[in-house]
């Protein structure tokens, strides 16, 4: 749904991955496994 949003033009895409996992990591998960592991690490690193 955030890739398609994202084609729309709706949603900034770099925006809307980090809060998608900062949103599931405040809700308590430890381990994160995602599409978006490699661009996440880009920006974060």
């Amino acid at each position: 749904m955030i890739m398609a949003a994202v084609q729309n033009g709706w949603l900034d895409h770099d925006r809307a991955m980090l809060e998608s996992l900062t949103s599931i990591t405040r809700a308590g998960a430890a381990i994160i496994l995602t599409y978006f592991a490699k661009p996440a690490a880009r920006l974060l690193g």
